[in-house]
């Protein structure tokens, strides 16, 4: 069942405990992980498939659950052609998402990954800390994991909790540039016989001035 785009309907699952970690699956005979996912069938709306795609990759019905969110509009993302099966290659794009946050009340003893439905979707899980690392995740679906995450955390989290994680992703990222071009650099003046190139994370003083206007060169 495809959208006039070539999208097909699908639902993301984020479940949460209450420590505020995240249920991450491992997929079968595979070293990814990724949240609880599958398609609407013709005929459900998405609150169905949601429950559906839920006991058959975990275990849990709804008593073992609250949803306590969802994202407003569906979020899309396009299948690279090696993945798509052959028959659907030139008319099939890719999936578009309703992403739901869900509630742990029951039990990590009631999570049954081999449920008897067609096949399990993971082989392994665990709870993981709320921002999961996205470079586990296959890479297509990056994106997509990002907007649902950050949507969803107003749930989670208070707005001076979300204020210091932005702030602490900024300096990380910052300080991971910085690390990257001063490292950069310092092979580039190995290459070139050592010529001195200095870096702003190398403690040379201030930068010189121009004298024609007072401003760093």
């Amino acid at each position: 069942m495809l959208d006039e785009h070539g999208y097909r309907p699908n639902v993301g699952i984020i479940l949460i405990n209450d420590r505020r970690q995240v249920f991450w699956g491992k997929r079968v005979r595979e070293h990814a992980w990724q949240f609880p996912q599958g398609g609407i069938k013709a005929g459900e709306d998405p609150v169905q498939a949601m429950y559906r795609e839920l006991e058959e990759e975990t275990g849990l019905r709804p008593h073992h659950v609250e949803i306590i969110g969802r994202t407003r509009d569906w979020l899309h993302y396009d299948v690279p052609d090696r993945w798509v099966r052959r028959e659907w290659r030139g008319h099939y794009k890719g999936q578009k998402q309703i992403w739901f946050l869900l509630r742990m009340l029951g039990q990590d003893s009631d999570v049954t990954l081999r449920c008897d439905f067609e096949k399990p979707e993971f082989d392994a899980w665990r709870w993981h800390e709320f921002w999961v690392p996205l470079d586990s995740v296959i890479e297509f679906k990056r994106d997509v994991y990002k907007l649902a995450l950050s949507e969803l955390a107003q749930f989670v989290f208070t707005e001076d909790e979300l204020v210091r994680a932005h702030r602490q992703v900024t300096a990380n990222f910052t300080q991971a540039v910085h690390e990257s071009v001063g490292a950069g650099l310092k092979i580039a003046t190995a290459m070139l016989g050592g010529v001195n190139v200095t870096t702003a994370t190398d403690d040379q003083g201030p930068a010189p001035r121009n004298p024609a206007n007072g401003q760093p060169k």
